[in-house]
């Protein structure tokens, strides 16, 4: 489970730099807490760390059980996909929130091939 565990340590820490971005941003925008509207950047910003955090929660589970029905090594792909997505989601919306599309697409095909193979080799197990 080393190379699971490596790849969702590094799209924690990808999440934690968009947390330490966003919080660092408030002062940038003299965007003050609670507040979650201000300035433009600001709400990107903020607005991909959420939809990170969001993803997360589908991807680290589905990582861990298809590491665990499937295949460890193969996790390495969609593990991959997922971070270069969530990468390419961040650079794109805070350009333009409307060119968010490629890297909102990779990280969504990443968690669903998590999710439906994760599935299929925990059946099968539950089968044989």
């Amino acid at each position: 489970m080393e190379y699971t565990a490596i790849i969702i340590l590094v799209a924690l820490m990808q999440f934690t730099f968009f947390t330490i971005r966003t919080g660092l941003a408030r002062i940038t925008y003299g965007v003050k807490a609670p507040s979650t509207a201000g300035h433009e950047t600001w709400e990107r910003l903020y607005r991909i760390q959420q939809n990170t955090m969001e993803q997360l929660i589908v991807f680290i589970p589905g990582m861990v059980i298809f590491a665990m029905y499937v295949s460890e090594t193969w996790a390495l792909l969609p593990g991959i996909v997922f971070i270069v997505g969530r990468g390419l989601y961040s650079f794109k919306y805070l350009k333009d929130p409307a060119s968010r599309v490629s890297g909102m697409a990779l990280t969504f095909l990443s968690t669903i091939g998590l999710g439906v193979a994760g599935l299929i080799g925990l059946g099968l197990s539950l089968a044989a």
